[in-house]
């Protein structure tokens, strides 16, 4: 079933939604809107946003990261008009946070492929960031026809190792405030903006766009509060899979298609190093030599993909994977 993407609450439809301090220019939130398609997926059914373009227009899948939502993409569908754009919310995030069943990269890398097959579509790329990456290697590994190429963003080779946490220090140690929130409640919306209005990562950032994103993370619950739509237990589940477990590796180790890496030097709070320190990145880019790096140093973690001029540099490089 198709229909139109439910954005509630909604930040840009409230009653004194706020623009002040923006870093994009005031007026509609977005170009285009995503439609909304059910796809069967193991343990019910997943939420997958569409951005459609003309037919015979290229496709792209679009994966997003460990806590976030096909909204991640929201930037990057308005820089590409003529791309249609196929971005789940991944299980245990979003609309999809009420899948049951097990969850981890080959989870993920299935529904995608689930959706694919739904959608009726052969992805000519597949872009992918944070955790989102890491389930597109694994993608190119288990369903082979469906991903020609990859563009990983910040993500998707082996982070330093943790090897003596918990799983939930483990999750603490990579996502730290971003993690943090998932145990929280607010009263209000705009308590949940004024909780991200404070991170260092989108000082300069911040947008009406942003603001939808981020409204869009949360479930309103009976008890009269709203807390976050991502599922504490699945960022665990997928965290400890992509960090201890030979899933990554295995994938990594057969890699053929063609890869590019990009990487910013600052990491979700702003802070240098980022996922990546430059001695770990180059060992890890050494261990895997067919994939092509890119450095974007004027980003963060973030601001790579939730920003306008982050989107219009993905987009630049989308273009150039796809030739047109």
């Amino acid at each position: 079933m198709d229909r139109a993407m439910s954005h509630h609450p909604s930040a840009e439809t409230r009653p004194g939604a706020r623009n002040a301090g923006t870093s994009e220019a005031p007026g509609r939130v977005s170009a285009r809107d995503a439609r909304a398609a059910a796809v069967p997926v193991a343990g019910g059914e997943l939420q997958v946003g569409v951005w459609d373009a003309a037919s015979g227009a290229p496709t792209i899948v679009a994966v997003h990261g460990v806590t976030s939502s096909h909204l991640a993409w929201q930037w990057l569908a308005d820089a590409l008009p003529g791309v249609r754009i196929v971005a789940p919310d991944l299980r245990g995030r979003g609309r999809s946070n009420t899948l049951t069943g097990p969850a981890g990269l080959a989870a993920h890398a299935d529904d995608l492929a689930a959706a694919c097959a739904h959608l009726h579509v052969a992805p000519d790329l597949v872009v992918a960031h944070s955790m989102g990456a890491f389930v597109a290697v694994v993608f190119a590994h288990r369903h082979p026809s469906l991903a020609r190429r990859l563009v990983l963003v910040d993500g998707g080779l082996p982070l330093p190792p943790h090897p003596e946490l918990s799983p939930d220090e483990l999750v603490a140690a990579i996502l730290g405030p971003t993690a943090a929130r998932l145990s929280m409640s607010f009263d209000t919306v705009d308590d949940y903006l004024a909780f991200w209005r404070g991170h260092p990562a989108f000082a300069a950032d911040w947008s009406p766009r942003l603001e939808r994103y981020l409204a869009y993370d949360l479930d309103e619950h009976g008890d009269g509060v709203y807390r976050p739509a991502t599922s504490y237990a699945v960022t665990v589940e997928d965290t400890v899979d992509m960090n201890t477990r030979s899933t990554l590796r295995d994938a990594l180790d057969v890699l053929s298609v063609p890869t590019t890496l990009v990487t910013v030097p600052r990491g979700l709070q702003d802070e240098t190093p980022g996922l990546y320190p430059p001695a770990h990145l180059a060992a890890q880019l050494q261990a895997c030599p067919s994939v092509a790096h890119i450095a974007w140093p004027e980003f963060n973690h973030y601001t790579v993909v939730l920003s306008a001029a982050g989107a219009d540099r993905l987009a630049a490089l989308v273009e150039e994977q796809l030739g047109v």
